[in-house]
């Protein structure tokens, strides 16, 4: 009875804080807006083979996760929800799925800790209430590593493992074909990277015999290939070379505006995981579990945390969501101290309350301050100064009353009610306060804050698109790249290629009217442009119009 109650309160937690108000907020550019315009294009077009934007070819993604996206668009109509509810679904799926593998790990308390520390810190939480690849993306890895694992222990008999090898190695490689589907490459270097690793740690000895591991290998190419060779018989192998060319110049190339210091992603899921982050420091070097799977699960949670984080370290552009897989690692550590804590083998020392007490007051601080400084606008501009787009951004109407205060209040009171009960001895209470209070947090502060924060950053582009939706006309950007046009403008297949052709767009003899959009600081280079209207500008944003040529003249 308990495993069905527990079952089904982490199913009712994961639907009651992952999928209300889905569609509270505009999708935010780039990758939110990107990943739901290929995915409405596939709707629009009928085309869910190839990948699309502005019904060109878009070869940087495989196309599951937007098959998903469609077919939620499909069920719910198109628009911010559809977008973002098949991260909402796997949510639900990966807080089931750990807390299975934590009850048949170790108990059912630690199943429920390990789902606890996943659910209840930042970004591991926030993330599936988004609209981009990684949830659903990492649960497909994880899974693929998890049954890879298992058939390992099987062939060496560790623990008690019900099914055959064979079972856990063919539904690995599915697993595996699954993410390189979703992602792309990275979806079978990660797991492979991992289990090379522990084959160096093995001492070079095949833990697994080279036939096994050529057989997921085969099955995971075989269901990449329900995709790569239809395409490949359909287009040729064009989309593959240039796919594959872009995955390496993303290993080995800064993204604009992508950049960041070689230790950008140690700090960003120190910061980003807490509360889990602070809990899982000590069980990287202090806690080797007796039971043998518990022990040699641990070792792969490890490799699997530094090979993600190494390899993104490496990779040049620095994105914080590219090494949101050590979610997975990060939280289980964490419920491995919790779990010594709770048995008083382990004592919340000085050191795990000023981590608690640090990284929460950070957040309590900024969610607080900020709604004052945004009330006193003009006390900020001067940081700004030298970025005409961000001082414009600043003039945009947002109304803050100073509630959105409450978000970092509430941090306050979770951080003091935790560090009380745990320092009494209630343990779990203290446990339970922290990690549901922060994702309570973040719900407040993504009410609060963050339809506030896209009233800076996008909204006028955004209520542009929007008008223009029912229009015959050509939209585009120009200085700068964006993905808002086309899914809020609902850009429709034109009759032309020449619509991709920024010159024609300005001087050709263009048969529909034409919108463009830039920033304040791009907006002369459209000036100079006598055939162009200057519509309107709007919070650092600037739109121009060109009306249709007599097509008589063409």
């Amino acid at each position: 009875m308990g495993k069905v109650n527990n079952k089904l309160l982490i199913l009712l937690a994961g639907i009651v804080f992952f999928i209300p108000f889905l569609g509270g907020v505009h999708l935010f550019d780039w990758d939110e807006i990107n990943f739901a315009e290929i995915a409405r294009e596939m709707i629009v077009s009928g085309n869910y083979l190839q990948p699309q934007i502005n019904f060109q070819p878009f070869w940087e993604k495989p196309p599951l996760f937007f098959w998903f996206q469609s077919i939620a668009m499909q069920l719910f109509g198109i628009g911010e929800f559809s977008a973002r509810f098949p991260n909402a679904i796997a949510g639900i799926f990966t807080l089931l799925l750990i807390y299975s593998i934590g009850k048949k790990l170790v108990s059912v308390r630690f199943g429920l800790l390990w789902t606890m520390a996943y659910f209840g810190s930042e970004l591991p939480h926030l993330y599936f209430k988004s609209g981009i690849i990684d949830p659903v993306f990492n649960l497909f890895i994880f899974l693929g590593i998890y049954l890879f694992i298992l058939m390992y222990w099987k062939l060496k008999e560790i623990g008690v493992v019900n099914k055959s090898a064979v079972f856990y190695l063919l539904f690995s490689g599915v697993a595996i074909g699954a993410a390189i589907l979703t992602k792309g490459p990275v979806g079978y270097l990660i797991p492979l990277l991992t289990w090379g690793v522990y084959w160096i740690l093995n001492k070079f000895r095949f833990y697994v015999s080279i036939l096994r591991f050529a057989i997921l290998s085969i099955v995971a190419l075989a269901v990449t290939f329900t995709w790569f060779g239809i395409d490949i018989l359909v287009n040729g192998t064009w989309f593959i070379k240039t796919f594959t060319q872009y995955q390496i110049r993303l290993f080995s190339t800064q993204d604009a505006g992508h950049g960041g210091f070689p230790g950008y992603h140690f700090v960003v899921n120190f910061i980003g995981c807490f509360p889990a982050s602070v809990f899982a420091i000590r069980a990287f070097y202090k806690s080797k579990p007796e039971d043998p799977q518990l022990a040699d699960f641990r070792k792969w949670m490890l490799i699997l945390f530094w090979v993600v984080i190494l390899l993104f370290t490496v990779v040049q552009s620095k994105i914080v969501h590219y090494s949101s897989m050590v979610y997975f690692p990060i939280t289980f550590l964490a419920a491995l101290t919790l779990d010594r804590i709770v048995d008083r083998k382990v004592y919340f020392n000085g050191w795990m309350r000023f981590g608690v007490i640090g990284v929460g007051s950070l957040f309590a601080l900024v969610t607080i301050a900020l709604p004052f400084l945004a009330k006193s606008i003009d006390v900020m501009k001067p940081l700004f100064e030298k970025d005409p787009f961000a001082m414009a951004n600043l003039d945009a109407q947002v109304r803050w009353t100073g509630w959105e205060a409450l978000a970092g209040m509430e941090m306050i009171a979770v951080v003091v009610f935790a560090i009380i009960f745990m320092k009494r001895g209630r343990l779990m209470r203290g446990i339970f306060t922290l990690f549901i209070g922060t994702a309570f947090f973040v719900q407040l502060t993504l009410f609060f804050f963050i339809g506030r924060i896209e009233g800076y950053s996008q909204d006028a582009a955004v209520e542009f698109c929007e008008s223009l939706q029912d229009k015959d006309c050509y939209i585009t950007t120009t200085g700068y790249k964006s993905y808002v046009q086309y899914f809020y403008a609902r850009v429709k297949p034109q009759s032309t290629n020449l619509y991709t052709d920024k010159n024609w767009l300005l001087n050709g003899n263009i048969d529909k009217d034409v919108y463009f959009m830039t920033k304040i600081h791009r907006a002369d280079e459209l000036r100079k442009y006598e055939q162009l209207e200057e519509l309107y500008s709007k919070n650092g944003f600037v739109f121009f119009k060109r009306q249709a040529t007599d097509l008589n003249n063409q």
